[in-house]
């Protein structure tokens, strides 16, 4: 478990580097911008679906769990508006005063600032947002709401094709990222092209796993509690094979699924603080370097200690 703990600190450390950083808002700005449009192409489809699934839904859960769906949106909404609030009037002093690199490292921890401080605002007014939501869903028409749910079933979907999207591209375009990583801290090794290919079963096999159990729990999230456990397992069972395939086959020449097995604690720990990140927009384009990242610096370590 401590080089699990190593393995996050590390993680941190370095997706807060400018060069990592830099890769990933590339990466990430071209893979929304995708996303985006074709959302707009199929927005009506997508609302249909998310209207249909609501009709298996009675009106009172959907009205109360509606609630908290309609707040959790309105505070990201409100995060953001934050975050591009500090920097259309500090940006400009900020970068005066401090380093390209510096300046990308605290773009991250403003925006993590914004997301805890609301949560916290959040948490303290629950139950009065919560009825003020409440008394608003029970005000609308029912096409209103329905269509509303719609809405919020199109968005969930674009934003988990954006979040499997960019761990397809991280998975295969993984070797400039490590090398770079390499390079800095570990004994350098010839990455084998072929080694980076194998995990892209895995990713094809969660991914589709993952699409068909969304579908099929988007009712689900509207029960709180229940939602947020089962949005976050289903993002540690798409991440994990492909980080610990990934990472593992960059540092060893073949990996025996036994080791893998034996490991499955820091494994598991790993991806949950890395989904973390998915619940954040914009920040859950950093998740999958993140993960990527911390699993090499952990197979490092495992190897170090069985060369010992």
């Amino acid at each position: 478990m401590r080089y699990s703990i190593e393995s996050i600190m590390f993680g941190f450390r370095e997706i807060l580097n400018w060069n990592t950083m830099r890769y990933a808002l590339a990466i990430g700005f071209v893979v929304i911008s995708l996303w985006a449009g074709i959302g707009y192409l199929l927005w009506d489809i997508l609302v249909s679906i998310g209207s249909s699934i609501l009709d298996m839904i009675p009106f009172s859960m959907v009205r109360s769990n509606g609630a908290w769906m309609l707040s959790g949106f309105v505070w990201l909404q409100v995060v953001i508006i934050t975050f591009a609030i500090i920097y259309i009037f500090f940006g400009n002093l900020i970068l005066s005063k401090i380093s390209k690199e510096k300046y990308a490292s605290l773009s991250l921890i403003i925006g993590l600032g914004s997301a805890l401080f609301w949560a916290i605002v959040w948490a303290l007014n629950s139950d009065y947002i919560h009825d003020e939501f409440v008394k608003l869903l029970t005000w609308l028409p029912f096409e209103t709401v329905e269509k509303g749910i719609g809405y919020l079933f199109a968005i969930y979907v674009i934003y988990n094709a954006i979040v499997i999207t960019m761990l397809f591209i991280v998975s295969i375009f993984s070797e400039p990222l490590i090398k770079h990583i390499e390079a800095k801290y570990f004994e350098k090794r010839k990455l084998k092209k072929e080694n980076i290919f194998k995990t892209f079963k895995y990713t094809i096999k969660d991914a589709l796993i993952f699409i068909i159990i969304s579908i099929l729990a988007f009712p689900l999230l509207f029960i709180p509690l229940l939602n947020f456990i089962i949005q976050l397992s289903l993002w540690m069972w798409l991440v994990k094979d492909t980080l610990q395939y990934d990472s593992a086959l960059l540092v060893f020449d073949d990996v025996d699924k036994s080791k893998l097995k034996k490991r499955s604690i820091a494994i598991w720990f790993i991806s949950f603080i890395t989904v973390l990140f998915n619940f954040v927009p914009i920040f859950n384009i950093f998740s999958p370097f993140f993960g990527e990242i911390s699993m090499f610096y952990y197979w490092n370590k495992v190897k170090q200690e069985e060369n010992q």
